[in-house]
């Protein structure tokens, strides 16, 4: 009997089913990928976003023209007015001291009194010598007037009256000297009583009592500086230099004074000097205004900044300075087209800023509105939604040169 073969084996089939399916997966992944990096809607930044014609709501402020007042702006120093270093006329021995550190002094108040024994003894040795002088010019004088009655009578010659004469006219010179050495004993004598040539105020001493001072020390005893009223110094560009001469031909300018934040105001005063020439080496002209400093809120060495004011620019443009945007070519806006439904760029030149404004010197028309909020998602053309951001009632308080 025969059997029947066993069937043969089929072959085994090849599952290419996953493979495809992560293939179709990858595939749709990449070009989604490609889809999305290529939106057509970019923003003006360059970032993608919303669609090309989605409005972007912005902030805006009108371009006003305004009478704004001018002023230059510098880093000034505070110096006194006058500054004496109080020094001994003579050498001697620190007797007493007639200041207390850091308080005024008047001019003529006693700051330090030297023994003035030795001084005193000259003085009195030569009022001795001058009365002695004094003495013999009286006797020579009436020996000649008696020579003189005798000589009428001849009872005496000529000669004899003739050197009586010429004692007389000696005395008299000694006498003149004995004076001019007492008057010079009397100064040396006053120098052990050293006074204040200033009002002012005293520093910190620089000897103590008891100790020996002499003429020739450096330091002094102690520095007495004026504080009321103060200088400050400041300087400014040679370019300013037209506009100061015509701010000067009307009159003394004001000038004010700020902290460093130039947050308070500390002193108001007006120009006092202008240096006679033009600093070659940095350009600049050397200026010093002048404080009252009643309530001594300037102090020496103090760094300030300076506020001068130069007049009026009347109808200026003023926009808010967030509107303005640094560019590579300049300064530029973007301006809200007449139906204001859009921007575009302008080009801008800005005259300086005045607190939280910018002076348009040229590119821009008062009544023009322009984008103060929303900037960094704009670009030229780009639609927008319009939120209006009031203007400030009062002017900017002042519009410094650049």
């Amino acid at each position: 009997m025969n059997r029947a073969a066993p069937p043969a084996l089929a072959s085994p089939r090849r599952q290419t089913g996953g493979a495809g399916a992560w293939f179709v997966v990858l595939l749709v992944l990449a070009l989604g990928a490609w889809l999305w990096w290529h939106k057509p809607a970019q923003t003006g930044a360059g970032r993608p976003g919303a669609r090309t014609d989605e409005a972007l709501p912005v902030g805006v402020a009108a371009v006003v023209a305004r009478t704004v007042p001018l002023e230059v702006r510098a880093l000034g120093t505070v110096t006194p007015a006058n500054t004496v270093t109080v020094q001994a006329r003579l050498d001697g021995r620190l007797e007493a001291l007639g200041f207390e550190e850091g308080q005024p002094v008047k001019r003529g108040q006693m700051l330090a009194q030297l023994d003035a024994r030795a001084a005193q003894a000259a003085v009195e040795q030569m009022r001795g010598q001058v009365r002695r002088d004094e003495a013999l010019l009286e006797n020579a004088r009436r020996d000649l007037k008696r020579y003189r009655q005798l000589q009428e009578v001849d009872s005496i010659s000529a000669q004899q009256v003739d050197t009586q004469a010429a004692k007389v006219r000696e005395y008299e010179g000694t006498v003149q000297a004995g004076r001019a050495q007492l008057k010079e004993a009397e100064v040396l004598l006053s120098h052990t009583r050293i006074t204040s040539p200033i009002d002012g105020v005293a520093g910190l001493r620089q000897v103590d009592v008891g100790n020996m001072v002499r003429a020739s020390d450096a330091n002094g005893i102690v520095v007495v500086t004026q504080l009321q009223p103060i200088d400050v110094r400041f300087s400014l560009p040679e370019a300013d230099l037209p506009q100061l001469q015509r701010a000067r031909a009307q009159g003394v300018p004001s000038v004010t004074v700020w902290d460093r934040d130039e947050r308070t105001l500390l002193a108001t005063g007006t120009l006092a000097a202008v240096d006679n020439r033009i600093d070659a080496n940095t350009g600049t002209l050397a200026l010093k205004a002048r404080f009252d400093n009643a309530d001594g809120a300037l102090f020496p060495n103090q760094f300030v900044n300076v506020h001068l004011a130069l007049g009026e620019m009347p109808q200026a443009l003023l926009v808010p300075t967030a509107a303005v945007v640094p560019g590579r070519k300049g300064n530029f806006v973007y301006v809200l087209t007449p139906e204001g439904t859009a921007v575009r760029t302008q080009d801008v030149v800005t005259d300086g800023e005045a607190g939280d404004y910018t002076l348009i010197r040229e590119g821009l028309q008062a009544g023009q509105e322009v984008v103060v909020d929303g900037l960094d998602r704009l670009r030229d053309g780009a639609p927008i939604r319009r939120i209006v951001r009031e203007a400030a009632e009062d002017a900017p308080p002042a519009a410094p040169q650049p």
